[in-house]
């Protein structure tokens, strides 16, 4: 091994979304030259279309990098890491990885949801936090302010924090030189049993699945025969490399090293993100603390346009599985759409990405049903009680066997302006939120603390809060429990048909509201027909809202009294031709927008 392990550093980049981290990334490959200025761009480690067009990072990612200091080479691995709330399980995986990080705020915007949520798991995974406020170039930096609010919300020291221009430069090779200083070498020994966790995994159509390790103890070599101790499966390696930042192979990889492992893997469901690689030669190695499952928290229904391209969309689903891991898909029949997939999502914004990379990437023409959150059903059966997830409306059991509800519940972190309290608190409310705590950051800044239910803010929810804050406001969530909660299945019925794919749980307290309001979009989003068509809300077996669609044309053959059967025949055949534009569920057609419409919580 050319570079000690005492002179190697593991570290990430986090901050909240849009605070500069893939600026920053891109002038520590500046410094380092681990790519010429032929090949610079912006947000170089952004390489999905995507999150170029977004200019947002969806996946970390991993690059080593040698660097000199005080005339010593030295391996710097950076991990890249998103900064939206849908995506903390990808900074999650990318903390284990790493002795230190990089915390990075805006000096324009000051400490927001995310930075605190970012700073907690970096102190929980034990890591070495440098802070650095960024944007000091901007006309509207204001970095004492932040330097105080980073003291006050994350007791962080301001002597400690450097003021940087990640789009300038300025003072980042004193951020160089503060990692090799302050992060510490990994532990780890190469003479020790091979113990390599798994932080990752990518699919390539001709290698195979490509595993993103982190070498803890030991050496892994190209030819050696390793063994997933989690997954039990045994595979050579045909491949070790590292990220420079393209993949270049190399003779080994050793402890304290990130990098990527090439097996000949063809299913990426072989590999289990959190596990420890091992030499099968070896007896009795332990497995290293892992990874807990991503929870998914969203769900929605996926089918095809037309049910013949069933196929076409199983093999796109599976694909975007491959690139992954966080995405969970099971099939599934609806009544009204046919054969399709239930699918699990970290939020919406996961949801609507993997929407888009289906129809880019894959062509799959996709109807997707209103998204939804997954409840606990308490059920009695034969005098004893059974707990069941359900994340599926339509799979609600029957009144009959109910004993209770319970929702997903989260801790809802909002940082507003201070003139914004009022109207944020009152939005909450509405949502059926629980207030927790009211924090003051500075005079004109506060945090506001709730317990909400998560299918009260997983729509559009941000979109109210942006909107009262005039663009300022930032919020983070994470998971608490399920609670019991008085919630009913609210059926919907076209043309005296439940359409199940329409259906949603709503709180009792606004199921007639909501029923009313849904009917009134379907009639303005669902076409004319040949036929009259009545829109039914459901409670149960009672019907408390309806709407009526008019018919698009008369009973052609009304009027026709006596005389030849086939003059009743052409009127027929003309009629017919009419409804070949019709794509039916049923005997009504609903475009994609109608399913969409149960989102609105109000008409616009």
């Amino acid at each position: 091994m050319s570079i000690p392990i005492s002179n190697i550093r593991n570290f990430c980049i986090i901050a909240h979304i849009d605070h500069g981290k893939s600026t920053l990334a891109d002038r520590i490959l500046e410094l380092t030259k681990a790519i010429s200025p032929r090949e610079l761009r912006d947000q170089f480690l952004d390489s999905n279309e995507i999150e170029r067009e977004r200019g947002i990072t969806i996946k970390a990612k991993s690059i080593s990098l040698d660097y000199q200091y005080n005339n010593q080479p030295y391996l710097l691995n950076l991990i890249d890491t998103p900064g939206h709330v849908d995506f903390s399980y990808e900074v999650l995986r990318s903390l284990k990885a790493c002795e230190g990080a990089l915390l990075l705020v805006d000096a324009t915007q000051g400490v927001q949801a995310q930075t605190v949520a970012n700073a907690l798991l970096a102190e929980d995974a034990n890591l070495e936090i440098i802070p650095l406020i960024n944007k000091i170039d901007a006309p509207l930096a204001r970095p004492d302010t932040v330097k105080e609010e980073m003291e006050h919300v994350l007791g962080i020291n301001p002597e400690k924090i450097t003021l940087v221009s990640a789009k300038e430069g300025t003072n980042v090779p004193e951020v160089l030189e503060r990692i090799v200083r302050e992060i510490p070498p990994p532990s780890g020994s190469l003479k020790a049993p091979l113990q390599a966790l798994i932080f990752d995994s990518v699919y390539d159509p001709y290698r195979g699945v490509v595993v993103y390790v982190r070498v803890v103890n030991g050496v892994i070599k190209k030819g050696a025969e390793i063994l997933m101790l989690n997954a039990n499966h045994i595979f050579q390696v045909e491949e070790v490399g590292k990220f420079k930042p393209k993949m270049v192979p190399i003779d080994e990889l050793c402890a304290g090293e990130v990098g990527y492992v090439i097996s000949g893997i063809k299913n990426i469901r072989d590999v289990k993100i959190g596990d420890t690689i091992t030499l099968t030669k070896i007896e009795g190695v332990q497995p290293l603390p892992g990874y807990r499952e991503p929870l998914p928290m969203v769900f929605c229904g996926l089918y095809p346009s037309t049910n013949s391209n069933f196929r076409e969309l199983q093999t796109a689903l599976e694909r975007l599985s491959l690139n992954d891991s966080s995405f969970q898909y099971e099939p599934e029949t609806s009544a009204a759409l046919g054969n399709g997939f239930r699918c699990g999502f970290l939020g919406l914004l996961h949801m609507e990405i993997a929407q888009e990379r289906l129809i880019r990437e894959e062509g799959a023409e996709v109807i997707q049903t209103a998204p939804n959150v997954t409840y606990e059903v308490v059920l009695r059966e034969g005098g004893m009680l059974k707990t069941i997830r359900i994340d599926n409306p339509a799979k609600f059991p029957d009144e009959g066997s109910l004993v209770e509800i319970r929702e997903p519940m989260v801790r809802l972190s909002l940082i507003i302006p201070a003139e914004s309290i009022g109207s944020i608190m009152k939005l909450c409310e509405q949502r059926r939120g629980r207030h927790i705590k009211t924090e003051y950051i500075s005079p004109t800044r506060v945090i506001l603390n709730y317990d909400i239910p998560l299918a009260e803010i997983i729509y559009d929810f941000y979109d109210k809060l942006k909107s009262a804050t005039r663009g300022y406001g930032t919020m983070d969530y994470s998971f608490v429990d399920y609670e019991t909660a008085d919630l009913i299945k609210l059926r919907i019925l076209v043309h005296g048909v439940e359409v199940d794919a329409l259906s949603t749980i709503v709180h009792h307290s606004v199921a007639e509201f909501k029923g009313r309001q849904i009917i009134r979009i379907l009639r303005k989003e669902i076409p004319k027909h040949l036929f009259e068509i009545a829109l039914q809300a459901s409670i149960g077996k009672r019907i408390v809202a309806r709407e009526t669609i008019k018919p698009l044309a008369k009973n052609v053959v009304g009027k026709c009294y006596g005389g030849d059967i086939t003059r009743k025949r052409k009127l027929w055949e003309k009629q017919k031709e009419g409804k070949k534009r019709l794509k039916s569920v049923g005997q009504v057609e609903i475009p994609q927008k109608a399913f969409m419409s149960v989102l609105s919580s109000e008409e616009e």
